[in-house]
């Protein structure tokens, strides 16, 4: 037998493996998760826990739905917890899409998109995001597909997508439509609340971000009954760990972390913004907690450089309507310090 990668599904031979860069204690500004550590309410949860760990978990998370339930007045039987926000990906894509179907993704958006919809079979419909990173509507109903998936704020660019074009992609394309909100707890609108209201509407949402909980991998969807239930019976039974799940029902019912690492984003974001621009960057406007700007200098110089000097951040440059953009999380005000003192280093060894 020939090992190549031609004994690979068809629609996975161009995978790479995702990013995954070898760590030395460097300050993680690279990941946009929260600055301010793991989540209070989920450490009490797991330092006093006990559980039976021969017995299987609930098998649909039952716990984490009624509390998400009640968080967002919404019925437990509009969601569906799983393994990260990322199995929420897949199981969508698992439920509305067939072989050979098309998924309409804008452009620059979250990379694993491609790679769930590859994964399940399918094809990338690639429509540009307009010249400010907004939703082009008009092209995204034009392509035949059968889903479409947006995250609002978008990952890498941080800004939010106008409500009311959000709102007509769900009123004129005929298939599901996928509103990705890992970032939302940032920003002021959310589609989550309305899922009743929309026929074709999933939403996703995750814990790792302001939540601070990746380690633990617990994200959620949102959809009206009818579409929930159809996850439901696609989803791996017992996906999602007792003790993750009990970790998220502990945090849902302590919000004010989240209110205050919110807060924090919200007054270090701009002062971020103007640092960066005195250094020469131009960085685009954001709703969530990282900021994409385009560098003074060589991308991978940059991204190189601070490395070396133990700070990581996010090099998007070679790719295309990013180019020579690095991303970067907003940090606590010392953390944004160092970051830009450390950049004004590079940039001079650059020149």
């Amino acid at each position: 037998m020939k090992i190549d990668r031609s004994i690979m599904r068809e629609t996975t031979r161009g995978f790479q493996k995702y990013y995954n860069p070898k760590l030395n204690g460097e300050l993680r500004l690279d990941t946009n998760t929260n600055v301010l550590g793991s989540n209070p309410a989920a450490e009490r949860y797991l330092s006093e826990g006990r559980w039976d760990l021969d017995s299987y978990p609930n098998t649909y998370s039952d716990g984490l739905r009624a509390a998400l339930g009640e968080l967002y007045d919404l019925q437990p039987d509009n969601f569906i917890a799983g393994n990260g926000s990322d199995e929420l990906l897949d199981i969508t894509f698992k439920t509305f899409m067939g072989w050979g179907d098309r998924s309409v993704v804008p452009v620059p958006s979250y990379t694993l998109y491609d790679y769930f919809v590859g994964l399940n079979g399918g094809s990338v419909a690639a429509v540009d995001l307009t010249e400010d990173f907004q939703l082009d509507v008009d092209a995204m109903v034009r392509e035949d597909a059968k889903m479409a998936i947006m995250p609002s704020p978008n990952n890498p660019t941080g800004n939010c997508f106008r409500q009311k074009d959000i709102e007509e992609v769900l009123a004129r394309f005929d298939g599901i439509v996928v509103v990705d909100e890992a970032y939302a707890e940032y920003a002021d609108g959310s589609m989550i609340r309305r899922v009743e209201e929309f026929d074709n509407l999933v939403v996703l949402r995750t814990f790792s971000k302001a939540y601070a909980m990746a380690a633990l991998r617990v994200g959620y969807a949102a959809a009206n009954s009818k579409l929930a239930d159809m996850m439901m019976c696609v989803k791996i039974p017992y996906s999602l760990n007792m003790i993750s799940e009990g970790a998220a029902i502990a945090a849902v019912k302590d919000q004010e972390f989240i209110r205050r690492s919110v807060a924090m984003v919200r007054e270090q974001r701009p002062v971020l913004a103007a640092g960066l621009r005195r250094l020469g960057f131009e960085p685009y406007p954001s709703d969530s907690n990282f900021i994409l700007a385009r560098s003074p200098v060589d991308h991978a110089a940059l991204v190189s450089g601070l490395k070396e000097r133990g700070i990581l951040i996010r090099d998007f440059g070679a790719k295309r309507r990013t180019e020579n953009c690095i991303r970067t999380t907003v940090g606590t005000a010392e953390q944004n310090r160092l970051l830009l003192d450390e950049m004004e280093a590079v940039i001079a060894e650059c020149r």
